[in-house]
């Protein structure tokens, strides 16, 4: 692994989790089972992918 990947790739795990946490129903966490905010998450995810 080149130096500085690992710090790279650490950095954008990073601001993609922030972005999910931009979500409010994710961010809070209403949801009282696990599979529904996997379910939210996940919606959360395709969304920031699609823009």
């Amino acid at each position: 692994m080149p130096p500085g990947h690992a710090t790279a790739r650490r950095n954008e795990v990073e601001r993609t989790i922030n972005a999910i946490k931009s979500f409010r129903a994710a961010a809070t966490r209403y949801d009282k089972r696990a599979y529904v905010f996997h379910g939210t998450v996940t919606l959360a995810a395709i969304r920031l992918w699609l823009r």
